[in-house]
């Protein structure tokens, strides 16, 4: 399986001095196509730091972060931002959707924004949303449809298109067991079915237990990795 994302030495350091905090500390991260990792660790340990670096959202202090061979780091801001619609896609814990558009029109926007012509655009969003298993609700409003459609409609905006790298930052944390564990389920088809790597910031081992791999970070150090959700309570263990 080629390597769809490959961190290198990441740091990331807000501020300067002794007041600086360093939210990572010399991370690396490889994920291969059709690999799901999930990462844990405790508040504060970098999780969502990692995952906002990973995607292109916040520049890192130092080190390399490259998407499919292309280094995150060096690019300029319209190539970068070209690639955050193009190949990368995010699924936050409170979905992020825009209230005033459709399902369609939600997961439809990324390619919208891109300059792809919008009957085509929609079309790959109609694909999208039928993936996910809610073609039907392409015109209802967010406040319109429950939180585990409204996720999937999150999960059908971030596959839209070619994505090949998901990133997805406590994804199941506004909704309730049964329908967290059909999103993760969801994610975990993604990977196996289409080869879409992806990285899962989880707090809970149940929902580690999707992953092909898990790692820990504390205090922005990558301190331990299993395998699946067999070896994850003593890898837990160890690293506390």
């Amino acid at each position: 399986m080629s390597v769809v994302l490959d961190i290198r030495g990441l740091s990331r350091v807000h501020g300067e001095g002794p007041t600086a905090v360093h939210a990572l500390r010399k991370v690396d991260l490889a994920v291969a196509a059709g690999e799901l990792v999930a990462v844990m660790g405790p508040s504060g340990s970098g999780k969502s730091t990692l995952l906002t670096c990973a995607g292109g959202l916040d520049r890192p202090t130092s080190g390399e972060i490259l998407v499919e061979g292309n280094d995150l780091v060096t690019l300029g801001t319209a190539d970068l931002a070209a690639m955050r619609r193009r190949r990368i896609g995010f699924v936050f814990q409170d979905f992020n959707l825009i209230p005033a558009l459709t399902a369609l029109e939600n997961a439809a926007l990324p390619l919208e924004l891109d300059g792809t012509r919008p009957r085509q655009a929609r079309k790959a969003a109609e694909l999208a949303l039928a993936e996910v298993g809610i073609a039907e609700l392409a015109d209802r409003f967010p406040d319109e449809i429950s939180g585990g459609q409204r996720q999937r409609v999150a999960i059908a905006r971030a596959i839209v298109g070619e994505r090949k790298l998901l990133l997805a930052d406590e994804p199941t944390g506004a909704l309730d067991s049964e329908t967290g564990e059909a999103v993760l389920q969801l994610l975990r088809d993604r990977c196996d079915s289409k080869g879409i790597a992806a990285v899962l910031v989880t707090h809970e081992a149940r929902h580690a237990a999707w992953a092909d791999r898990v790692v820990y970070l504390r205090d922005g150090v990558l301190v331990g990795q299993s395998g699946p959700l067999a070896a994850v309570d003593s890898l837990l263990e160890e690293a506390r």
